[in-house]
């Protein structure tokens, strides 16, 4: 089947096949590395892998790009405050970046691409802007002139008709539908980091990063581009007019974007006390395959509501195809294959590709194979499932979890008995302060782990499955 991806551009769901036919070019916005990913960071990050994932799936190879930002207004405020370089400060957030990423299972792109190491390629690209009448210098900063670049917005298909002619801004961010010349290059200043290029003494603006180095690997047009839809405006629109003001070209042919996230219907924020990362969050016990599951379970277009409950629904979830799992190698079956469980494979594993193929309706998906699930347990309870429909049902566990990736314990060889002691001992001091939603997230991801907790009068008893 064909695979049908929304793009943010064209407003429609189109049908997707890379421009050659075999090699997916694809440029994701990564972190800026000023502090630790949260998990609605994590939830963009864990789409983006579905979508590689399920583009491999249909035989492509992909050529993913991933930057991370490490120079950028923020990153020098905190690493001055912090009395360090931009390097030091950030060195430390990109490995916690990578570890989560690992710890997430999510696949790394081809090419990891850092800012500062492009910074030749970005003061190349102004050059160019310049030479062809984009660009105005102001106090020795570069500006792009959005005035001179017809298509601009129709990204965000917004109508900025009504700019005003001169009006700039010199930060990186600033606010949705707050259309001005945006900065290229800005003039050094004392205590900043500063490179001496072609444009000038000083540093690169956060849009044009994106631009130079999905360019410089990937070529004038891109398959795809994908990030949050926070990037809409003005980071990616920003993009656009840089990328195509130069090459006369589409930047990206698909422009995929996914949703918010919430946590307990509220925004997400640490003054509100909803605000988590993925190690506060392992903490708590909750293991990662837990909080993947969890992030992928809403389609990436759909807001995703993260809570605490949801993270006990999706250990539970978990649980039941592990045992699904368990049972299909362990039981006791009958030789040969009952046609009629061989059809209802065969569908279950239509309909899951069916989903993806709907631009990546990840909840459909799981539903199939819920639906599946269900099914085999009555055959198998009612002795009419034989050993080659286990060996087709593995089959089908098997490209669902090429995919989602939740199956496996985290721990290749589980916890240790010191690892599930401390994570009782955690638990035990939850129940002492009544905090029974946290004991029971550790018993459901101890749980997770094959790891079985018998509350008894003597103390707590726990085995392994």
């Amino acid at each position: 089947m064909a695979l049908h991806l929304f793009n943010t551009l064209t407003q429609r769901v189109d049908d997707f096949t890379p421009s050659d036919g075999h090699t997916v070019r694809m440029y994701t916005c990564g972190p800026t590395v000023y502090n630790y990913a949260h998990i609605g960071n994590l939830r963009t990050f864990t789409f983006q892998d579905l979508l590689r994932r399920w583009l491999r799936s249909h035989g492509w190879q992909l050529d993913h790009v991933m930057n991370i930002t490490d120079v950028e207004d923020k990153i020098i405020r905190n690493a001055a405050a912090e009395g360090k370089t931009i390097f030091e400060y950030t060195d430390g957030y990109t490995k916690a970046f990578l570890e989560d990423a690992a710890r997430l299972r999510l696949e790394r792109p081809e090419r990891i691409a850092k800012a500062t190491d492009h910074i030749r390629e970005m003061a190349g690209l102004i050059g160019q802007l310049s030479a062809k009448g984009y660009t105005y210098t102001s106090d020795g900063s570069v500006y792009y002139r959005i005035s001179n670049f017809p298509g601009y917005g129709k990204l965000s298909h917004s109508d900025f008709g009504g700019i005003r002619p001169g009006a700039r801004v010199d930060v990186d961010e600033y606010e949705k539908d707050d259309a001005r010349d945006f900065v290229l290059w800005k003039a050094a200043k004392s205590g900043e980091p500063s490179w001496d290029t072609c444009v000038g003494n000083g540093r690169p603006g956060w849009h044009i990063e994106c631009s130079a180095m999905a360019m410089k690997y990937l070529g004038e047009t891109l398959d795809i581009h994908a990030g949050g839809i926070d990037l809409v405006f003005p980071h990616h629109e920003n993009e656009i007019a840089q990328s195509e003001a130069v090459t006369g070209k589409p930047f990206a042919r698909f422009w995929v974007h996914s949703e918010h996230l919430f946590v307990e219907s509220k925004k997400m924020s640490k003054s509100a006390g909803n605000f988590y990362t993925l190690r506060e969050l392992e903490a708590m016990g909750h293991a990662p395959e837990t909080i993947r599951y969890l992030l992928l379970s809403v389609p990436y277009r759909q807001k995703l509501n993260f809570t605490m409950d949801g993270l006990k629904a999706a250990a539970t979830s978990i649980a039941r195809l592990r045992g699904f799992a368990l049972r299909l190698k362990t039981d006791r079956l009958g030789d040969g294959r009952d046609e009629a469980m061989t059809s209802r494979t065969a569908e279950a594993r239509k309909a899951f590709d069916a989903a993806l193929d709907d631009d990546l309706n990840s909840a459909a998906a799981l539903g199939a194979i819920f639906e599946y699930v269900r099914d085999a347990n009555s055959a198998l309870d009612a002795a009419a499932f034989l050993s080659g429909n286990a060996t087709e049902a593995l089959a089908l566990l098997d490209r669902f979890d090429s995919v989602f990736d939740v199956l496996r314990p985290t721990s290749e060889g589980g916890l240790s008995d010191a690892e599930i002691e401390k994570r009782i001992a955690e638990r035990t001091q939850a129940k002492k302060a009544r905090d029974f939603e946290r004991a029971d997230s550790i018993r459901a991801a101890l749980l997770e782990t094959g790891v079985i907790l018998e509350d008894t009068k003597d103390g707590v008893r726990w085995k392994r499955k």
